[in-house]
């Protein structure tokens, strides 16, 4: 089957943004109270700045930090505290951009919208480059924050996503007086190299168990590297965004057809496959828990390489196996996968930016799915035995929301959403967090 793969696609096959913060929003006057607050933001540090009243009597500002972009909402009455969000993971190549308005156009799915309409300014800022930009992500918040500070704000919050969640870790472990309280949501909020493992052992486990079939994959079968560019050669005439769809359409077809086939006889060979690929790479056998980690992997190795400064998960030493094998079946797996070996200094790295240690001393929030199709619910229980670890249970909940099964456009294929909140469950998120940092109450154990 061919997949017709469309911009929607792009985003929820990956399980990723492409960071495009769309239409600016209608012009609306500000009042001479909010302009004074624009001169002060000037003073302050801001360029570039464009003001915009809002239709419940706020004001959304857009602007630049040190050449960073950033997008800030200010409620009519402004409670002098402030909610910060850190974006997650967005595809190399891809614009550098963050919403000019971000309750209009939220990117915590309603998190900063819940927080606005409690009187809390709110915003985020970009990073300085696409895909892997923990390191950034935490001197740019801190930038936006620091800002903020100066315009008299008393009080942050701080949440984040995916890789914003590990931006928040590293935020609040190594910045402990910076925020009030924190959330995280589908974070990878425990360190780079278990999540990386993931991508790699899928990667590799599926060239294994598909190599010679009509649902291998495309490309290098390197692991250390993109097996294809996020970037057309020179030459073409093919923009960016069309080149990066026929990729994705390279990747997903044969793993969407792999699905398939197995659906159709789930007593066939295909079947076999998915369940020994699952099996060996500890993942969940469905389309997008394999869809997700691995065209990851082949379209942002390199820019993973680059930013970590080498290779920051090995397997050379590892022994693959499974239930499903027999031991002969084990060995030739083991003989066959394809290997690639750690740097040290790029460990380091990814240790530092950022490998949680569960020693933080303000109220952490966090909340995941069991089934998530990029980052698997091990970072959150990672975490929570840090934490455990370190005596720190009194500023740290984990809470499970439900999973949830999303469309993959045009496959005819569900799979497991990454970061599977709905709007309402955002907002909970934020009154949870909130009421906890306002009454010192830790929130029950449970789920949404």
């Amino acid at each position: 089957m061919r997949i017709g793969v469309s911009a929607t696609l792009a985003l929820v096959a990956l399980g990723l943004s492409l960071a495009g913060c769309g239409s600016r929003p209608e012009r609306r006057a500000i009042t001479a109270g909010q302009q004074a607050l624009v001169d002060r933001m000037r003073a302050a540090g801001a360029t570039d700045l464009e003001a915009n009243g809002r239709a419940d009597g706020g004001m959304s500002v857009a602007g630049k930090l040190a050449g960073r972009a950033f997008g800030i909402a200010i409620p009519a009455t402004w409670n002098d505290q402030v909610t910060l969000f850190a974006n997650g993971y967005s595809i190399p190549g891809s614009p550098v951009s963050v919403p000019v308005d971000p309750v209009a156009k939220d990117p915590s799915g309603g998190f900063l919208t819940a927080a606005y309409r409690d009187g809390f300014a709110v915003g985020q800022s970009s990073f300085d480059k696409p895909a892997m930009a923990v390191k950034s992500g935490v001197a740019n918040t801190m930038r936006l924050r620091g800002w903020f500070e100066k315009l008299g704000a008393k009080r942050f919050y701080i949440g984040g996503a995916s890789m914003g969640g590990n931006i928040v870790m590293a935020l609040i472990e190594r910045e402990p007086k910076a925020f009030s309280g924190a959330m995280t949501a589908c974070g990878v909020t425990g360190d780079w190299e278990t999540e990386i493992g993931h991508l790699v052992d899928l990667r590799t486990a599926y060239d294994v168990y598909t190599r010679g079939t009509d649902y291998a994959l495309p490309g290098d079968h390197d692991p250390a590297r993109n097996a294809l560019s996020p970037t057309p050669p020179t030459g073409l005439g093919i923009t960016r965004p069309i080149w990066l769809l026929m990729q994705i359409k390279r990747m997903s077809s044969p793993i969407a057809d792999l699905f398939k086939a197995a659906r159709a006889n789930p007593d066939g060979d295909e079947a076999k496959m998915v369940a020994q690929i699952a099996s060996v790479a500890h993942a969940d056998p469905d389309p997008a828990s394999f869809m997700f980690p691995i065209m990851t992997a082949m379209v942002g190795m390199d820019d993973m390489r680059t930013s970590f400064g080498g290779v920051v998960y090995g397997n050379a030493d590892k022994r693959y196996g499974s239930p499903l094998s027999t031991p002969a079946l084990a060995e030739k797996l083991n003989r066959s996968i394809a290997r690639t070996s750690a740097d040290a200094p790029a460990v380091a790295f990814a240790d530092q930016w950022h490998k949680s240690t569960g020693r933080f001393t303000i109220p952490l929030l966090s909340v995941h799915n069991r089934h998530d199709g990029l980052v698997f619910a091990d970072q959150a229980t990672t975490l929570r035995d840090r934490v455990n670890a370190a005596g720190n249970q009194n500023n740290f909940q984990l809470l499970w929301a439900p999973s949830q099964q999303k469309d993959i456009p045009s496959t005819g294929l569900k799979g497991w959403a990454h970061c599977g909140f709905t709007p309402r469950q955002a907002t909970v998120m934020w009154q949870t967090l909130h009421r906890w940092v306002e009454t010192g109450q830790r929130p029950s154990e449970g789920r949404y």
